[in-house]
């Protein structure tokens, strides 16, 4: 198919996407990108943000990242993700109770705790997340 981008989107937990698809575009720390076939390798980090793929001009997926890079070479699209989620059937209320259960759990650690920074991060990542639900 060399009419299609191979594209891969992988976090810690998982591969959330391996396939072939017409166009990409994602959240880079410079602006947001987009990437069809052939497109010029290039590597660049990604901030909180949706990952949009398109079949022709339908929106196929929607995920969201929480930082990572991007990596796009002769082969395709690689996108390392710190965290995703795919957005179909993610509700608002969901979010904001995981939202609620990382809240306390950081405001149960003491003010020095080297685990309060990640669930920080992570609490800041539900609420970017919340926000891209909402509107």
């Amino acid at each position: 198919m060399a009419d299609k981008l191979h594209f891969s989107l992988v976090s810690p937990a998982r591969e959330l996407f391996s396939g072939e698809v017409d166009h990409v575009i994602a959240p880079g720390t410079h602006g947001e990108f987009g990437v069809l076939v052939n497109h010029a390798p290039f590597m660049t980090t990604l901030k909180n943000g949706v990952v949009r793929v398109l079949e022709g001009d339908a929106v196929k997926m929607r995920i969201f990242v929480r930082g990572g890079f991007a990596d796009i070479t002769p082969d395709g699209l690689t996108i390392l993700a710190e965290e995703a989620r795919n957005l179909e059937g993610v509700k608002a209320e969901e979010v904001q109770a995981e939202m609620n259960a990382t809240l306390l759990k950081i405001q149960a650690l003491d003010k020095d705790d080297s685990a309060k920074a990640a669930l920080q991060a992570h609490f800041d990542y539900l609420e970017s997340l919340k926000a891209v639900l909402v509107h």
